[in-house]
């Protein structure tokens, strides 16, 4: 007998660079809500091919958002950071879209401020309850977040008179289901915040 101890190995964690495809695609969308709000701007929702770019720019930051997503889980790439980016990323860049088209008359200031309460609102539940468990996206929220893209990209790009008509239709189920799934992300809080 030496007196030496065997050691057990302990369990190997992987440590996941801040630095990492997922997290660079998040930080492309943040730095397009800018590049995308000044293409509007500078349509001034009249100019054509102005708003064919700022329709383009807003699709591509938003098919990030999917993509870093996947990246994310498919790699093990899940980081802190990426966690509190990624929905500020994407409320920067729906919000921004939102603001926009009500200042330019094309989107009742009343559903920019509905959306916007709800998407804070839910924000700020999840971080209530981060505590006590994760509130995951529901395929309510999936539907909610198409949707909402469709309709934004709807009224952005210069369409004839006669399919523009389909953009208040496609962002009143929108926020049909913006609202519905609030409501859902609500009652998951309370049943996490419930003393067990």
């Amino acid at each position: 007998m030496t007196g030496a101890t065997e050691s057990t190995p302990g369990r190997v964690v992987a440590v996941v660079p801040v630095v990492n495809a997922a997290n660079a695609l998040t930080a492309l969308r943040l730095v397009l809500v800018p590049v995308f709000a000044a293409s509007v701007v500078v349509s001034g929702m009249t100019h054509s091919g102005w708003r064919m770019a700022a329709c383009l720019i807003f699709a591509v930051a938003s098919a990030t958002d999917l993509v870093d997503g996947w990246i994310a889980r498919r790699f093990g790439l899940v980081t802190s950071v990426g966690k509190v980016a990624d929905p500020i990323a994407d409320k920067a860049l729906t919000g921004a879209a939102l603001v926009l088209l009500s200042w330019y008359d094309q989107l009742p200031w009343w559903v920019t401020a509905l959306i916007l309460v709800r998407e804070l609102g839910i924000t700020g539940l999840r971080f209530w309850v981060i505590r006590h468990g994760v509130i995951a996206a529901s395929r309510g929220g999936k539907v909610k977040t198409a949707l909402q893209v469709l309709a934004i990209a709807w009224y952005l790009w210069p369409m004839p008179e006669a399919l523009a008509a389909v953009g208040p239709w496609i962002m009143g189920a929108a926020v049909l289901v913006t609202v519905a799934t609030g409501f859902d992300y609500i009652a998951q809080a309370l049943r996490l915040r419930r003393p067990r």
